[in-house]
């Protein structure tokens, strides 16, 4: 009896880029451009993973529409900015194992690679043209077409792509926001503890791995469970 059909989604930043450097200095500038103090470290990476748009509310609740629409502008354009001068491919590293774990799985003939992702289609796009990934992902889910995670859209598009059904899915991500989206869609979700959200937020995930080395076992039990 031949395996049923998988879907594996990825979350991105803070998942399988570290991006936290760039980030970081863009808000910093969209918030200097503001004229508003920049929120903490942390607080700042609490929101990532979230449509810019929302993420400037959370993090300028003060401030009205009209100004948080221009601080995502400057975000926007900063970001481009670093990105261009030093190649998304540096400024957006992937973490270790990253890629091995997605050649692994992409391997298997039973299971189909997706991402779902705050980035804009632009960013995405530069990203996966950068380290070589396109080929990898069936699905691709940004910002631009969907409401903020953890809204639980993008992942069902992602399914209804695939046409795999919910309990043969899982999504993978570093925040608290992709394990809710994953809860919303009914699939399950695994979360990673080298991202942006601390490990005690994750409490929808099945399991928390803190390498991907765990990642093959981890899916293996998991879907060993369901059956």
């Amino acid at each position: 009896m031949s395996a049923p059909l998988r879907l594996v989604v990825f979350d991105v930043d803070g998942t399988l880029v570290d991006s936290q450097a760039d980030i970081l200095a863009a808000m910093a500038h969209a918030f200097e451009r503001a004229d508003h103090p920049l929120p903490a470290r942390d607080t700042v990476l609490g929101i990532v993973g979230l449509s810019l748009d929302v993420a400037m509310t959370r993090l300028a609740p003060e401030l009205d529409a009209a100004r948080h629409g221009r601080m995502v502008d400057w975000y926007k354009e900063a970001y481009i900015a670093l990105r261009a001068e030093a190649g998304a491919a540096q400024s957006s590293p992937l973490y270790p194992g990253a890629l091995e774990a997605i050649e692994a799985l992409h391997d298997l003939p039973e299971i189909l690679l997706g991402v779902a992702t705050g980035k804009s289609r632009r960013g995405l796009d530069k990203l996966l043209e950068a380290h070589d990934l396109r080929r990898y992902f069936v699905t691709q889910q940004v910002s631009d077409h969907h409401p903020s995670k953890p809204h639980p859209a993008m992942l069902q598009a992602a399914l209804s792509e695939t046409g795999v059904s919910a309990s043969d899915a899982v999504m993978i991500g570093d925040t608290s926001f992709d394990m809710e989206m994953a809860r919303a869609a009914g699939m399950a979700g695994i979360g990673v503890s080298w991202g942006y959200h601390p490990r005690t937020s994750l409490r929808d995930a099945v399991r928390v791995i803190d390498d991907f080395t765990e990642l093959p076992a981890c899916l293996n039990l998991l879907w060993e469970t369901a059956e």
